[in-house]
């Protein structure tokens, strides 16, 4: 009687190439110096860079380079350490992959993860081809799901809206009324460029919170942590975690700077609805408007768990140390901080990868 066919089975599939995927095959491969580890990564963009290749070609990082990285490899900027450009993240990015000789494949778009009880393992498909591993980690992040809140008036607005995670630059709208709407640093950074060739307002529902001048973006990764840590010990957020340290969650970065010094740093509250040519003000006046930019955040892309049913009503993945609670051979890694602090940040991403991989290790090679 013919043996049945043998089918490989990696160690662990990761999804997604960008910074969370590189951090965690970068544990992966040192891991695999004392016990080899057959690992590969899985990656739908045509490029490296995972989701900064999309972004607007201004955009600059809160934090310099020197703590902007991802383990074993310095980021460096190619004008100054301040903050680098987004070409300095890309070209990071490439070389970091090259230089470790990472396995990543790409383009290819995971459709689904679902079990596969004859191999008692996890089963991959992009809907054409099909990989089987013992742990799959997901690390798809949160670009490809942006989140535009529901107004109403939305379907009647006939100008156009965008979310800023298809934002270009401000050339497209020069000559136009544009609403950036978004009090984080997104709709900080897009608004301050806007503002100086447009007629655009800056639209929050609470005034923003702006750091000092001489205060990166390393402040918020470090709150965002004691947050999560306090949170875990059972410990009363106060004294720990707000009190101490500056406030805001804006960083001043040059383009902010300058139109706050040209005295155009100013923004207007939550509009009521829109209309077909704009919006209608809290006080009941209307404004007519060519453009909407959404800042308004993003949602963890994880459409492909589905089939394994550990989504939660709130759209996320019920997980102890990165790892699913309903379904122990999946890992997530890169989408914030209910999965680690601020892990959807470079330098979360890395320090995530750090503490989580060594048990997806012990995991994989207990199996």
């Amino acid at each position: 009687m013919p043996s049945k066919p043998t089918t490989k089975i990696f160690d662990v599939i990761v999804i997604g190439g960008g910074q969370a995927g590189l951090a965690v095959g970068y544990y992966l491969k040192r891991a695999s110096r004392k016990q080899p580890l057959d690992f590969i990564i899985l990656d739908n963009q045509p490029d490296s860079g995972g989701a900064w290749q999309h972004f607007w070609p201004s955009l600059r990082l809160f934090s310099p380079a020197s703590v902007s990285s991802l383990p074993g490899r310095m980021m460096t900027s190619a004008k100054d350490d301040s903050s680098p450009y987004l070409t300095d993240v890309l070209d990071y990015f490439d070389n970091y992959e090259k230089h470790y000789k990472l396995p990543i494949y790409r383009p290819y778009d995971v459709q689904s993860v679902e079990r596969d009880e004859d191999n008692d393992c996890l089963r991959v498909s992009d809907g054409k081809f099909t990989w089987l591993a013992k742990a799959v980690v997901s690390a798809t992040g949160i670009w490809s799901n942006p989140y535009i809140p529901q107004i109403e008036g939305q379907q009647l607005f006939n100008g156009e809206q965008t979310h800023s995670a298809h934002y270009a630059d401000p050339d497209a709208y020069k000559g136009k009324r544009v609403l950036v709407v978004g009090g984080g640093n997104s709709g900080a950074q897009i608004f301050a460029e806007l503002v100086q060739v447009t007629d655009a307002s800056w639209v929050t529902r609470t005034p923003p919170q702006f750091l000092p001048d001489d205060v990166d973006g390393r402040v918020l990764f470090e709150r965002a942590s004691k947050r999560i840590r306090s949170s875990a010990s059972d410990e009363s957020e106060g004294d720990d975690t707000d009190q101490q340290g500056p406030k805001g969650n804006i960083v001043m970065m040059p383009a902010i700077k300058e139109a706050r010094d040209k005295g155009l740093l100013t923004t207007r509250p939550m509009f009521e609805r829109l209309t077909k040519q704009g919006v209608v003000w809290s006080d009941g006046t209307e404004g007519s408007v060519d453009a909407i930019i959404w800042c308004t955040g993003f949602n963890p892309e994880l459409e492909h768990l589905a089939p394994l049913g550990v989504i939660e009503e709130d759209g996320k993945v019920l997980t102890e140390q990165g790892q699913s609670i309903k379904e122990p051979r999946l890992w997530l890694f890169g989408y914030g901080d209910w999965v680690s602090p601020a892990s959807a940040t470079i330098i979360g991403a890395g320090r995530s990868a750090r503490e989580n991989v060594p048990a997806l290790v012990e995991f994989v090679q207990g199996l």
